[in-house]
């Protein structure tokens, strides 16, 4: 990642100066070609209106103490992007409203959120098949973050009336999977909340993505697992980690602390701790795939995206799962449908 003072050196500016134009002075025509040409960046970026930034105070990030500022910059940066991407998708296409409900002043518990907004969408306890599928179809917009936010594993938050989450791709499909279900529960549980990065607040959405994912009355059929071979076989039910499930049927009184704590021992040496060996298949985006596939079909593509955003390629493919037209072409459509606005 270029840093400040590289890029101020690239530029031919000094540092006070560069940080003048990243708060909001416009460089001369000539800096901005070689701003321009450092970052990759259209020549009509430095001179469009600013992208309005989205409130920090109200969004969930996870993980401060590792992250660094440069990272919690990108992520913001990938939150405003994001904001405007859908805003151009919403002015060529009728998207699903938003189906949550709002717990933030009933102080749930993280559980009976979990039953509630179950019973609210009408799962049951079923395991659910597709997470984010499902999220997107209440009118949730997903969208992906980009290698420069490794240490940011999701984080989300409320525009108006419509909820936004942003995922971490470089963790496991599992750890995505757990991650949407725990910022789902910030949205449920902290609905338009200043500051929710204090610990309580992330030990809810942990609860909550728990029994969202994994429902009791469902994993009851399952609390004779005791070994960790039966931890891996069972896991892929609910599309969670292995230590996730383990930790289920810790918190619900299935296995004792002692076998808890062992099956701990016994999954990292089988490499769980750290990743997944068996993994399920990634999620993408839904909807981002379907649009995808609807301009397709009316001769467009990315770059014009990328071309009336005045930003460049990457950025959109970074946001958006970096999918295909043809994966949104194969999609079965389901009511709400995707209709193009006329």
């Amino acid at each position: 990642m270029l840093t400040a003072k590289g890029l101020a050196e690239r530029v031919g500016v000094s540092a006070v100066t560069l940080s003048k134009y990243e708060n909001g002075h416009a460089p001369d025509e000539a800096t901005a070609k070689r701003l321009a040409m450092a970052l990759s960046y259209p020549l009509d970026f430095f001179f469009r209106e600013a992208p309005e930034r989205i409130d920090t105070d109200a969004v969930s990030f996870r993980s401060l103490a590792r992250m660094k500022a440069k990272e919690r910059r990108a992520a913001e940066a990938a939150g405003s992007l994001g904001i405007e991407l859908y805003e151009w998708i919403d002015a060529r296409f009728n998207l699903p409203s938003a189906d949550l409900i709002d717990l933030s002043k009933e102080r749930r518990r993280p559980f009976v959120a979990a039953r509630l907004l179950r019973q609210h969408w009408g799962l049951g306890d079923r395991p659910i098949g597709n997470v984010l599928k499902l999220i997107e179809s209440k009118g949730i917009r997903v969208l992906s973050l980009s290698e420069a936010t490794k240490n940011v594993d999701a984080y989300s938050f409320w525009r108006g009336e419509h909820p936004y989450v942003f995922l971490n791709q470089e963790k496991t499909a599992e750890r995505s999977i757990f991650d949407t279900a725990h910022e789902l529960g910030h949205l449920v549980l902290h609905h338009h909340a200043d500051s929710k990065t204090d610990k309580e607040a992330e030990t809810q959405a942990d609860r909550f993505a728990s029994a969202f994912l994994m429902p009791e009355s469902d994993v009851m059929d399952y609390a004779h697992l005791f070994t960790a071979g039966q931890i891996i076989a069972a896991k892929k039910r609910w599309k969670v980690s292995a230590m996730a499930l383990a930790n289920r049927l810790n918190s619900l009184g299935y296995i004792s602390e002692w076998n808890y704590r062992s099956l701990l021992i016994e999954l990292g040496k089988r490499g769980y701790r750290s990743g997944e060996p068996d993994g399920i298949e990634r999620e993408v985006s839904t909807v981002l795939a379907k649009v995808l596939a609807a301009l397709w079909s009316k001769g467009m593509t990315k770059e014009n995206i990328a071309r009336d955003l005045g930003i460049p390629l990457e950025e959109i493919e970074a946001l958006i799962f970096r999918l295909s037209p043809d994966q949104g072409a194969s999609l079965e459509v389901r009511k709400p449908s995707l209709r193009v606005v006329k």
